[in-house]
């Protein structure tokens, strides 16, 4: 049973369809068709009418991280959608913040969308199976505020404002003919990682493939270096990265790893027989 990934908002335009600083996927797998992300508004929906996708058939929505490029789009998927439900991890909230010298920047999901859609929104912790062969895997690492910290990334909580530790971001596992397919939008807790997360999780399992943004576009060229040499001693034989992966840093993990990656695109198709 073929697996394809549609790759409905990404940074890179193509000549026909428009991009922007967001993130969207459709995956159609069996005969599931799974909503990742919806982008930082509802440009998703001309997009995927542009490429012959209805948003009305999406069985199940994902939510990877609770960030505004992926969640602003999800309050009109929910509109147009009215029957899928919309996974999130249980510790998202509306209480991302990203600091500024001395300000804090909201960058999280729409204010009210959970209050909003209570009947649609399914909270899940833990490894969690939505159907057969479909998985969200959460971070498992410990230690993950450092990297919060490193990002000038935090969250509001009863106790004050604390480093994010992604607890909030979930990645979406496929069970395909080739091995597991790892999608995760942003990879803030590390790609590798993640990957080992994984793993750990499906000890049984090869993992074939991991899709989705490394957050290395602010990263300098000697810390890209030493992800693309971890990724490249890791089994994992097809990488696709983009959104905020960046150019500069997709460059360099090209020369590492070479046939093995390649640049997501809006309206990219990506089949694994």
């Amino acid at each position: 049973m073929q697996t394809e990934i549609v790759v409905i908002t990404d940074n890179r335009s193509n000549e026909y369809l428009t991009g922007e600083w967001g993130f969207c996927l459709l995956v159609k797998y069996q005969d599931k068709k799974i909503l990742v992300d919806a982008g930082s508004s509802d440009l998703f929906l001309r997009n995927m009418k542009e490429l012959g996708e209805r948003v009305e058939d999406v069985d199940y929505a994902v939510l990877s991280h609770a960030h505004y490029d992926h969640a602003n789009g999800f309050p009109a998927f929910l509109e147009q959608n009215k029957k899928a439900k919309l996974y999130v991890n249980d510790t998202v909230a509306a209480n991302c913040y990203k600091k500024i010298y001395f300000l804090k920047k909201y960058i999280g999901i729409p204010r009210k969308m959970l209050e909003k859609y209570p009947d649609r929104i399914e909270k899940v912790s833990g490894n969690y199976k939505i159907s057969e062969g479909i998985y969200l895997i959460p971070h498992t690492t410990c230690g993950l505020s450092k990297i919060g910290k490193q990002e000038m990334m935090y969250r509001r909580t009863k106790k004050g404002w604390m480093p994010d530790d992604f607890s909030h971001e979930q990645s979406l596992v496929l069970d395909t003919e080739k091995g597991l397919l790892i999608i995760n939008s942003c990879s803030h807790g590390g790609v590798v990682n993640i990957i080992n997360e994984v793993r750990e999780a499906f000890p049984d399992k090869k993992i074939y493939g991991y899709i989705g943004g490394f957050h290395l576009f602010n990263k300098s060229n000697e810390a890209i270096g030493e992800v693309a040499e971890m990724i490249s001693q890791t089994s994992v034989d097809y990488i696709c990265t983009g959104h905020c992966t960046g150019g500069r840093a997709y460059g360099i993990l090209k020369e590492k790893l070479g046939d093995k990656i390649e640049q997501l695109q809006v309206g990219m198709r990506i089949h694994l027989s």
